[in-house]
């Protein structure tokens, strides 16, 4: 069973993407591999290079006509590329319910940057009526970081759980997967999965090296297990959508790759783009913790980051003035609009920055006002999953 497109396994797992910044024809690099996100990215190269397909306006009204609304992260491009979304829809429409399937690497705590595609998840599960299954890999997380114990990775996915049912998904319509604590769910399938692979085409797609240790080889089919282990709970082929960042899409174009041959529909995606960093316009980072706004930060320490990021300001108030700020490269102006301003806020204010009306400043108060009262609901919200944490759990039976 197979959706209408089909896919080319490439050698892109270590993508170099050349593309322009937005004032210049000067040529910047970016590197994208599922655990290595570097440099300043071109997004309509991204789609050429990965071979995915952009959102275009007749998706966002299909999504309107089924559900009656569109997510400001999919009017705003954040979500920016998929593979088969417009199959899911089609299915949909066609009474074929869908799950969700989407996960996360708990190589430290979570970020804003992490919980944006996950609000958005929680979207799609509400108004599709969706069952999703949350996939931590801590098994990845501990062969890949060589100076993790597993300890210390343990300890990060209890902590990443309690940010994703704070988030607020339907518990009984959400299971969360631990790798090493819910293998026997994952094993069968993944040797499904992992027979129909070879190492040459492993290699090519992740650019595995004499030098990578042999767990981390092994790896691959069990993140791809997921994704057909819907059609076994419902015993029938179930279409899967998966909503995460564009560096996870060498997994699921290996995925996509056997599906037909093992009876499943191929799954379909939908990408996000990388929240910035504070103090650059390159990815925010667990391991560089002065970047990024994290869900346990105290409200002094959210101050102290906003204070210290960076702006598309100039450097004195009247060259603001008079020249206006760069707010297409001020990662305080991405924050503001992709959690705090509505559409037609975050329109008046890149109008004012570049009009030269509006101090960063002003941008950064609002920041920190925003961010200090979304962190107090939702670590109220995170205190409470602490009871809450077996409910989520994935214990085989059917959703």
């Amino acid at each position: 069973m197979s959706s209408e497109v089909d896919d080319d396994i490439s050698n892109d797992s270590d993508v170099i993407i050349k593309g322009s910044d937005s004032n210049s024809d000067n040529f910047k690099e970016s590197k994208i591999t599922p655990w290595e996100v570097q440099g300043e990215i071109n997004y309509d190269k991204l789609i050429e290079t990965f071979g995915t397909k952009p959102i275009t306006p007749d998706i966002l009204q299909k999504v309107q006509k089924l559900v009656g609304d569109v997510h400001p992260l999919l009017k705003l491009n954040y979500f920016f590329s998929h593979r088969d979304f417009d199959w899911i829809l089609n299915k949909y429409e066609r009474n074929e319910n869908f799950y969700l399937y989407t996960g996360r690497g708990p190589s430290g705590m979570v970020h804003m940057g992490h919980i944006l595609p996950w609000l958005f998840t929680k979207y799609l599960q509400d108004k599709f009526n969706s069952k999703l299954l949350f996939q931590l890999t801590d098994d990845e997380k501990f062969l890949y970081n060589q100076d993790r114990t597993f300890q210390e990775i343990k300890s990060f996915t209890y902590e990443n759980i309690l940010d994703i049912i704070a988030i607020g998904f339907d518990a009984k319509r959400t299971k969360i997967i631990v790798d090493t604590k819910h293998i026997q769910y994952l094993y069968p399938l993944a040797n499904e999965i992992a027979k129909r692979i070879t190492f040459s085409t492993s290699k090519s797609v992740f650019g595995f090296t004499h030098s990578t240790n042999i767990g981390m080889i092994g790896f691959p089919p069990i993140q791809s297990a997921p994704c057909f282990l819907p059609s076994l709970i419902e015993g029938k082929p179930t279409p899967v959508l998966i909503p995460a960042a564009i560096d996870q899409d060498p997994y699921w174009r290996m995925t996509r790759d056997v599906a037909d041959r093992m009876g499943y529909y191929k799954p379909a995606q939908i990408h996000s783009k990388f929240l910035p960093a504070l103090d650059t316009s390159g990815k925010m980072s667990s391991s560089k913790p002065q970047n990024a706004l994290f869900t346990t930060d105290d409200p002094e320490t959210i101050d102290r980051k906003v204070s210290a990021a960076f702006t598309g300001g100039q450097p004195t108030v009247a060259l603001q003035r008079e020249l206006g700020g760069n707010a297409l490269e001020c990662p305080v102006y991405w924050y503001l609009r992709y959690f705090f301003d509505s559409e037609v806020q975050s329109e008046e204010r890149l109008i004012k920055c570049e009009g030269g009306n509006l101090l960063c400043g002003e941008c950064k108060s609002d920041l920190a006002t925003e961010s200090k009262s979304f962190m107090i609901k939702f670590k109220q919200r995170r205190e409470k999953a602490k009871d809450m944490i077996q409910e989520f759990m994935y214990d085989g039976k059917p959703l």
